[in-house]
């Protein structure tokens, strides 16, 4: 792990000098993304080279700053791999049919009693069995949204329902973008990650549910079918062969994660045995099986809502994430190695004398970068890659970072009318923003909690070791 000082000279930079950078940075991103919607990735180069052009006039040699570029990637490059198994994962598991078996029987779980608990629960099982809450809510979602109309059920709480649902499965999923970029930006693991999650998430999540218990009481006994539902149910049992043995890939995967082995061979290896049963079970050509584990699986079911729920994975379906963290750091390794983060740093200690005061300033930089950006990605890379040496100081885990960055950055960021997110939400289900946003409970209740461990001390992990990346840190 490099150390918080590695500038050239021992001259201080000033402070204002040393702010600029993110002055820039934020501009770009807050122009260009939030208001032009260019691609954040280009955002980014022009951050690092306005920087590198700063550092230049001041004296830092561009074979230092290089050093720091690459020195910064090579940080990440553990958690990239494991976000290159993923693709191969998430194809593998929907043409072996495991994650079509998971989605049919999660839709079988729905109750006609209590329908806006139900939504969140069916939600939750097929974004984690995805990775996906844009996939979630774009079909799943639809779907309960009709019914909701169909039985005179305001469409508020229907849409935060389906909303936290979805969110809570993708940040907890192995197979997510945002869950795999939260450990990156941090410097943790993905599987220690996740645990930690559970943490925050599952009381988050819990009292959701039980709002929706309760405020679904009064809409009584409905009938809860649906011709859209229907139909996927049919589709998904007209074109996979369900057994038990599909769920063989998913228990290697949770096998090398719980006991501590090598996760990215028992994920390479879990890809194999679903590539096997996709075509021994489903009967798929082993040149169409390669094929999906490249470019995602491709399904033609004839169901447009089917096939939009299930075309996914694949490697080249992690590049854009993975352009855009490699583009961050690249800004992070010069803003490390001209001084200008050591500067910044040097102010935020004063602040962050504490536990408390730590996770106080991380949310708060979270949210700030959430609300300025509007993107889930942006909101976990800008405040991790600045905050990450400030946990190493203060000798927390990395996994405490990670976990703040993914609640208080991705999963607010549905509730931010101008964000990416919250206008696809809008749009794709015709509820607004801020009108589900009081009954997407777990999104936001999970930060309040965090701010509670923060002050408590309650589950705010210690630094173990220097590598964090590493299972079991």
């Amino acid at each position: 792990m490099p150390k918080i000082s590695e500038k050239d000279d021992s001259r201080p930079v000033p402070i204002l000098l040393a702010s600029l950078p993110l002055v820039v940075m934020v501009l770009l991103l807050s122009v260009g993304y939030g208001l032009y919607r260019v691609r954040p990735q280009v955002l980014l180069v022009a951050a690092a080279l306005f920087t590198g052009a700063l550092a230049i006039a001041i004296g830092i040699k561009w074979p230092h700053l290089q050093e720091g570029i690459v020195s910064s990637i090579a940080k990440a490059l553990p958690a990239i791999l494991i976000m290159l198994c993923v693709g191969l994962l998430i194809a593998a598991w929907i043409a072996a049919g495991t994650v079509p078996m998971i989605i049919y029987y999660g839709l079988k779980l729905i109750s006609p009693k209590y329908f806006l608990l139900t939504a969140c629960l069916v939600c939750s099982l097929v974004s984690l069995a995805t990775g996906t809450s844009w996939g979630t809510v774009g079909t799943l979602g639809v779907a309960f949204i009709g019914m909701a109309m169909a039985m005179d059920i305001p469409l508020g709480p229907a849409a935060g329902a389906i909303v936290a649902g979805a969110y809570f499965g993708d940040k907890l999923s192995p197979f997510s973008d945002v869950a795999n970029l939260a450990p990156v930006a941090a410097g943790s693991n993905l599987f220690d990650h996740l645990r930690h999650t559970l943490w925050s998430a599952l009381p988050a999540w819990a009292v959701g549910l039980l709002v929706y218990f309760l405020a679904g009481l009064k809409y009584g006994d409905r009938a809860l079918r649906s011709s859209a539902m229907d139909l996927i149910l049919a589709t998904l049992r007209q074109h996979f062969t369900f057994h038990a043995v599909l769920l063989l890939p998913l228990v290697i995967v949770f096998y090398f994660a719980f006991t501590k082995k090598p996760v990215i061979p028992g994920m390479i290896l879990s890809a194999l045995v679903a590539a096997v049963l996709a075509v021994t079970m489903q009967g798929i050509p082993l040149t169409e099986v390669a094929n999906a584990l490249n470019s995602g699986f491709q399904p033609h079911t004839g169901v447009a809502d089917v096939d939009r729920l299930l075309a996914r994975g694949g490697l080249m379906s992690m590049m854009e994430t993975q352009l855009i963290a490699f583009t961050a750091f690249c800004f992070g390794g010069i803003m490390q190695r001209s001084g200008f983060l050591d500067a910044i740093l040097e102010r935020v200690l004063r602040f962050t004398r504490s536990t408390w005061s730590v996770v106080a300033t991380t949310v708060l930089a979270t949210v700030v970068a959430a609300l300025v950006t509007g993107s889930s990605y942006l909101a976990m890379i800008i405040p991790g890659e600045l905050l990450a040496p400030v946990f190493i100081k203060r000798k927390l885990a990395s996994k405490n970072l990670s976990r703040i960055i993914e609640e208080c950055g991705a999963i607010l960021v549905p509730l931010i009318p101008w964000s990416m997110a919250g206008v696809y939400i809008s749009g794709t289900i015709g509820v607004p923003t801020l009108s589900y946003l009081p009954w997407a409970v777990m999104n936001y209740a999970a930060v309040a909690i965090l701010l509670l461990f923060g002050f408590t001390g309650w589950t705010m992990a210690p630094r173990l070791r220097e590598d964090e990346t590493q299972a079991g840190s």
